[in-house]
């Protein structure tokens, strides 16, 4: 990776929301720890043995909620005390802090001087957006959840305040953040490594394949449904709170085959014959790993995925999020002749490299 020169004379610090895990945004957090290998990087929480080394490398400072007992366990139900816990982080002089944020990680106070961009995968998703499928299945919880949020609103508009300049992962998240911050935005795309995630020799396979954490707003459940319903054999890897539910639900012809290092997803993506994609996204990496790897995907019409996928090109959409409109477009990309190369062209937009050079410019804007 080629990384600005002006990188290295910078004094860095850099926000994540919590490492419990690597998905899309912990993906971009490395290429920021290895373009800013001194920096400090303050987070709410850590599991050391779920991150990667790039990221464990480097000085990490959790908050005080990190010394509750099990709390990796159930800091999920601690939503309200997060705003509080992220502000009371100590930070050192700097000349600049970047967030990578979807919850409260851009609302860590900064010295007098140093600048701040947040790179912004979503206002506060819990907050703004998605309240149903986060706490619509719990009747319990979402009677807890409901008084919160005004304040929790208040909270995330008000830290914006705070951030010199913002950064969206797409035009459906820069909407968001004029929206809820009234605030304009630069875009850059997460970056996808289309240097490991490449074609591979097999032939199209026998099973379509999903890519998910198992939480409620992926909608992996219509997965399941439809291919109840189609009988074709489906491989879903992830875990999550909705993993069990899932199985239940799900016919003999549907594996599950939970949590899966990357060398494995390789295989699956190299060998599957599409990807469904059932859920809305703010950007979405998983579709263009399966995409640099020249497999296309059947996803829903919205969000992310609008700017991720060629229609017909390196995927097909469904419009409506039900059984019917997505066995629908399974059937269209069945039938389809597939071009892989082309397929892997438009991946190939979305590199590492064009990720740095991006963001680079947006911090040369501020020096």
């Amino acid at each position: 990776m080629n990384y600005p020169d002006n990188w290295k004379k910078m004094n860095v610090l850099l926000c994540h929301d919590w490492l419990t895990g690597m998905r899309g945004g912990e993906r971009v957090l490395e290429i920021l720890c290895d373009g800013f290998p001194d920096a400090t990087l303050f987070t709410l929480f850590h599991n050391k043995s779920a991150i990667s080394d790039i990221i464990n490398s480097h000085e990490i400072r959790t908050s005080h909620l990190q010394s509750l007992p099990g709390i990796l366990k159930y800091y999920r139900n601690l939503l309200p005390l997060f705003p509080g816990a992220i502000e009371k982080m100590n930070t050192p002089d700097a000349d600049l802090l970047i967030s990578t944020n979807h919850c409260v990680a851009k609302g860590l106070k900064q010295q007098p001087g140093t600048k701040h961009i947040c790179y912004c995968f979503t206002p506060m998703r819990y907050a703004w957006t998605f309240f149903d499928e986060y706490f619509g299945a719990s009747p319990l919880k979402a009677l807890l959840a409901k008084p919160v949020l005004p304040a929790m609103r208040k909270w995330d508009r008000g830290s914006a305040d705070r951030v010199d300049s913002f950064v969206a992962i797409s035009k459906h998240v820069q909407k968001r953040i004029k929206k809820f911050y009234d605030r304009d935005s630069d875009i850059v795309y997460p970056p996808v490594n289309t240097e490991y995630w490449t074609p591979g020799d097999n032939a199209d396979g026998e099973f379509d394949l999903v890519v998910s954490a198992m939480v409620p707003y992926k909608r992996v459940d219509l997965a399941v449904q439809a291919y109840n319903k189609l009988g074709r054999p489906l491989k879903i890897v992830g875990i999550g709170g909705e993993l069990q539910k899932l199985k239940a639900m799900a016919g003999n012809n549907i594996e599950f085959l939970e949590w899966q290092s990357d060398e494995n997803i390789l295989k699956l993506y190299r060998s599957c014959r599409m990807l469904i994609f059932p859920g809305e996204e703010d950007f979405g990496i998983v579709p263009l790993e399966a995409q640099s790897c020249g497999r296309p995907v059947v996803a829903y019409e919205k969000g992310g995925a609008l700017e991720t996928i060629d229609d017909n090109i390196s995927g097909v959409f469904f419009k409506e999020q039900t059984v019917n409109s997505l066995l629908e477009a399974v059937e269209r990309s069945s039938g389809a002749k597939w071009d892989q190369s082309a397929i892997r062209n438009k991946a190939e937009n979305f590199s590492a490299q064009n990720f740095v050079n991006n963001l680079g410019t947006v911090i040369n804007k501020l020096f």
